[in-house]
């Protein structure tokens, strides 16, 4: 026997696959909730949006409104971390309905003696749940609709506003029907706004071939703060192998003296759990985490699954590893790269719950140690069902720690790896080089339903990447590709000092760098200063001034007729920060345009004086009109505007 519920509830988002996924904000975020509410007839109906924390038992209600075409919408501020549980409930309004029906018949100056008696029915129950004042209104009203004195007085309040707010505050919710639970996670703000700077710890010696240690990346934390990062992401810190050790630009017989890949984990010296002992000890270590969070710094720790073939997983779990018939275990590759110094874990043997417990005992040790930021290797190498049942089991006891995929790979790996519960992913952004790619790449991760679920973090670039354009490219072109990261995304992240001092000769033919950092010792001097390193720190500062710049999806380009000129408009929820950005997408020669601003999203109307002041330069312009000329050169190839109207 079916049920009495009449109204439909249709279609109802964000939600991902079906409800399988939970959608992602974080703390006073927006839930914008869509659905279609519909029922047969043409009696009155009402929907609400009901949400909660998880550690809340009685649902709040928000009152949906209809926009037409049976669709209705809602929202509501998410204000804790963890998970909200929400859905959509809709009923006919046996009330409304009466009191609409009845309006129409006055209207028609029909008698509605029995109508008004039908309206005491709904009256009567209301009368234990009102305020006094409003049991007094509602005693009058009964009254009136009792006596045919008080016809004119009783049609009256029958309609009255004041009726049908006391019937819209105290619903009548019979046979009210309800979607599934939904669920959305809400993340500390760093999942949605960081700026991150990598760079070798081996590397942060001042002396030339000595190894860097802990203390000498403690010396380096004022200036990456200086710059404007508050994320410090560091290459593996655990013990090399020293079994098929990779020598100097990835050869494959190392001297005695190469230090061989960070990402070969493991040797005597220890695995997962340890620390390169050249870097120095867990207590310098944790010395370190500390004294970056007085400068408003977090330490990244990278989490990389594999093994070198000396690592001391190999002797102790021998099941972990797949081993060919001769004995030996295929190297890791990922063609046409290969990495005889890494054994790839096998994810399909008998002893994987013990493995799984392992990898997860590997997050907790960290965090205990004070990590709550971790840059995964190739997660798409590794079961998706892992990383679901990993994250949340970390989630559960550690709700701040934040997981960044970098996984280089196809669409919906991608895709899936952020819906399975990573908080921030890489993206193609690294390729993404002339205007129609970038608005392309943009409209899909902030207008499709990838906007509910993935925080994109742009790299210009990596170890792993030195994309062509970057290779022998000159000052503006850097700059350029900063701006755009730092603009275009909320997340965004360098691998330095290789970019800031552009240090960018490749091998040729690939997006590879020479003598890479990831094979050797190298030397920088870290006290170059130079006119990029001043953008860097301009650009990041703005970023933390301007909540427009400290989201992703809220972007609207604007027309420009030249193709290397890219304009867009950012703003914040409230609508209190509006910034225009334009960059130049062309390293060598001035460009000019005339850029048409948003005026409807702005909220004026053309010959409403606007002005616009740059956050970089602090000049100030006066617009009138909704086309205005600009013109961008190479020696600073972008303005960001700060919208006064």
């Amino acid at each position: 026997m079916q049920n009495q519920k009449r109204v439909v509830i249709d279609a109802v988002s964000p939600q991902l696959n079906c409800g399988e996924f939970f959608i992602k904000r974080i703390k006073n975020e927006i839930v914008n909730v869509d659905a279609h509410v519909l029922v047969d007839g043409h009696d009155v109906i009402v929907s609400s949006v009901l949400y909660k924390h998880e550690n809340e038992r009685r649902w709040r209600e928000v009152r949906m409104h209809h926009v037409g075409n049976d669709e209705w919408k809602a929202s509501f501020q998410v204000e804790k971390r963890g998970f909200y549980s929400y859905k959509v409930q809709g009923w006919v309004d046996h009330p409304l309905n009466w009191q609409h029906g009845i309006e129409r018949k006055i209207d028609d100056n029909q008698h509605v003696k029995s109508e008004l008696l039908e309206g005491v029915t709904f009256l009567k129950p209301l009368l234990k749940k009102v305020s006094k004042e409003d049991q007094e209104y509602l005693k009058y009203c009964i009254d009136c609709f009792n006596n045919d004195a008080h016809y004119d007085d009783a049609i009256k309040e029958a309609i009255s506003h004041k009726l049908h707010g006391i019937f819209v505050n105290y619903p009548a919710k019979f046979h009210a029907n309800e979607s599934e639970e939904l669920k959305v996670y809400v993340d500390r703000k760093k999942a949605l706004f960081s700026t991150w700077y990598e760079f070798f710890p081996r590397s942060s010696s001042e002396v030339v071939g000595q190894h860097g240690t802990f203390k000498d990346c403690e010396r380096l934390l004022p200036r990456v703060a200086e710059m404007g990062f508050d994320t410090l992401y560091f290459p593996p810190v655990h013990p090399i192998g020293e079994v098929n050790r990779k020598g100097q630009n990835n050869t494959t017989e190392a001297n005695d003296n190469d230090v061989g890949s960070a990402w070969g984990i493991g040797s005597k010296h220890g695995g997962h759990k340890d620390l390169h002992p050249q870097l120095g000890k867990l207590s310098d270590f944790k010395r370190l985490i500390k004294k970056a969070k007085e400068l408003n710094i977090e330490i990244a720790m990278d989490y990389a699954l594999q093994a070198a073939p000396d690592h001391p997983w190999v002797k102790s779990n021998p099941d972990w590893f797949k081993w060919r018939p001769d004995g030996t275990v295929q190297y890791a590759e990922n063609p046409p790269k290969k990495y005889q110094d890494i054994l790839p874990i096998y994810w399909e043997g008998k002893e994987y719950e013990s493995l799984w417990n392992e990898c997860l005992d590997i997050l907790l040790y960290w965090i205990d140690c004070g990590i709550n930021i971790f840059r995964v290797d190739n997660p798409h190498t590794k079961p998706y069902y892992f990383w679901n049942w990993a994250i949340s089991e970390v989630k559960k006891k550690h709700p701040d720690v934040i997981f960044l995929a970098e996984a280089f790979t196809k669409p919906k790996v991608m895709q899936q790896l952020a819906k399975q519960g990573y908080t921030q992913s890489y993206t193609y952004f690294t390729w993404r080089n002339n205007k129609h790619e970038l608005i392309e790449y943009m409209t899909e991760l902030t207008q499709t339903d990838q906007r509910e679920y993935m925080r994109p973090n742009f790299w210009p670039n990596t170890p792993d990447i030195n994309p062509y354009h970057l290779q022998g490219a000159n000052e503006s072109k850097y700059i350029q590709r900063y701006v755009l990261a730092a603009t275009l995304s909320s997340n965004i992240g360098i691998y330095g000092p290789v970019f800031e001092q552009q240090l960018d000769e490749a091998i040729p033919g690939k997006e590879e760098y020479y003598m890479s950092e990831k094979f050797e010792v190298k030397h920088y001097d870290w006290n170059v200063q130079n006119k990029l390193t001043s953008i860097i720190s301009k650009v990041n500062a703005i970023r933390h001034e301007h909540e427009a710049l400290q989201q992703t999806n809220n972007i609207k380009f604007c027309h420009v007729e030249n193709d290397n000129l890219l304009a867009f408009y950012k703003w914040n929820d409230s609508k209190t920060d509006e910034l225009l950005i334009i960059v130049s997408l062309d390293q060598y020669y001035a460009q000019q345009g005339t850029v048409q601003l948003p005026l409807h999203e702005i909220g004026v109307h053309s010959g409403h004086q606007i002005t616009v002041s740059d956050l970089v330069t602090g000049s100030s312009y006066n617009w009138y009109n909704e086309w205005n000329f600009i013109e961008l050169h190479p020696t600073l190839p972008f303005h960001i505007f700060k919208i006064n109207k």
